[in-house]
């Protein structure tokens, strides 16, 4: 595929953006209309089949589970990331968008098939089923209980962690916050007091990931 960096003429506008093959082939500027000149231009080269993996050590895994996660665009940047960091599975509850969802496949870019996923209609019985299966609850939820995701160490056990977060308005359910064997959170700086549900766990899961997968 050929890539472009175009600039307008127009010395009043100088707008520089990207082209791609897949873009309109007009040679004029989106912004104001005026002409444009080409600044640069290479050749994506053709994508190869990714090469697999070395395999990670026997280690805790991390999963996740997504309680009423709303939005198709957070579900699938949350599979795209969970295929980078290593999540093992992803348990997609209540109202969470499953990969069927045609949005949720166009933001996961082809995660949705790498990475396992199930679909639940209830997050608490599912929780309690992982619990009795030596999975531990991590709820990820600004709370004042909460500890700093960076402090928490994580057990020397062979235990599963499942990593929980919430729906993006209500956030994580009570039920869950009861069964929660830690509860933590993201330290935030400034203004806000909490991320976008997406984001949040892209942090948190190359977090709890990388630590598992370096442990003594």
């Amino acid at each position: 595929m050929r890539l472009q960096i175009r600039q307008c003429l127009n010395s009043t506008c100088r707008f520089r953006f990207p082209w791609n093959e897949n873009d309109l082939p007009s040679l004029d500027c989106p912004r104001c209309g005026a002409a444009i000149q080409v600044i640069s231009e290479r050749v994506l080269p053709v994508e190869q089949a990714p090469i697999p993996p070395a395999p990670l050590p026997t280690l805790p895994f991390v999963a996740a589970l997504l309680d009423n996660v709303r939005s198709t665009f957070n579900v699938g940047s949350i599979f795209r990331c969970a295929d980078g960091a290593g999540i093992a599975h992803l348990f997609l509850c209540g109202i969470t968008p499953t990969p069927d969802h045609p949005k949720v496949a166009k933001t996961a870019l082809g995660a949705e098939q790498t990475v396992p996923w199930s679909y639940h209609t209830n997050a608490v019985a599912l929780a309690c089923d992982l619990q009795i299966q030596h999975h531990q609850l991590w709820v990820l939820e600004e709370l004042p209980n909460a500890a700093s995701l960076f402090a928490s160490h994580q057990p020397a056990t062979a235990d599963p962690i499942v990593l929980v977060l919430g729906n993006e308005v209500a956030g994580v359910d009570p039920g869950l916050v009861e069964l929660a064997d830690r509860i933590v959170a993201l330290p935030m700086y400034g203004a806000k007091r909490s991320l976008n549900v997406a984001i949040a766990f892209g942090i948190a899961a190359y977090t709890l990931c990388f630590n598992a997968h370096t442990s003594d």
